[in-house]
């Protein structure tokens, strides 16, 4: 049962939603693929404007939430950036060193679990297969489509459980 007396939650994804990982993608593009190297350069991801915008405007009425296929060694990085960015404090949702299950799996159970006790007011997420499932199963979702489609990456998400 949801708790009306707390403000609802807006969900945010980081990559390719807040964090724009262009410069990164060339690690996921060789073979194999340099994974070390595709995080180690996540602290230089450019701000992608709409998304910084859309989390500025969420937390009028929201407390932000952060959910991230990013594992959970990269923690660090990840609170620094978001404070370089000026953004609100709050939870962030990573996944666990091993885990290697789709986002898309990853993510609903996570949302599912917010959802019991709050009001998920958004999920903002760039990753069409997380998206399709969160309003399959009920949650408002916003497509973070203002970065270009990275193969790469979705590969990354759904076949290999990476991020």
């Amino acid at each position: 049962m949801t708790d009306s007396s707390k403000r609802p939650i807006a969900v945010f994804d980081l990559d390719n939603t807040l964090a724009d990982t262009a410069h990164r993608q060339r690690f996921l593009e060789r073979k194999p693929r340099d994974w070390d190297a595709f995080f180690a350069a996540a602290p230089d991801d450019p701000p992608i404007p709409e998304g910084i915008a859309l989390v500025l405007e969420s937390a009028e009425e929201c407390e932000i939430v952060y959910l991230t296929g990013r594992p959970e060694r990269c923690r660090r990085d990840t609170l620094d950036w978001l404070a370089a960015q000026g953004l609100p404090d709050g939870r962030v949702h990573m996944r666990r060193n091993d885990d290697r299950r789709p986002a898309r799996r990853t993510k609903l159970e996570i949302l599912r679990s917010l959802a019991r006790t709050r009001e998920v007011r958004v999920l903002v997420d760039d990753d069409e297969l997380v998206c399709g499932d969160a309003e399959r199963a009920g949650f408002p979702v916003v497509r973070a489509h203002w970065t270009a489609p990275s193969a790469a990456l979705e590969t990354a998400q759904e076949v290999e459980g990476r991020t």
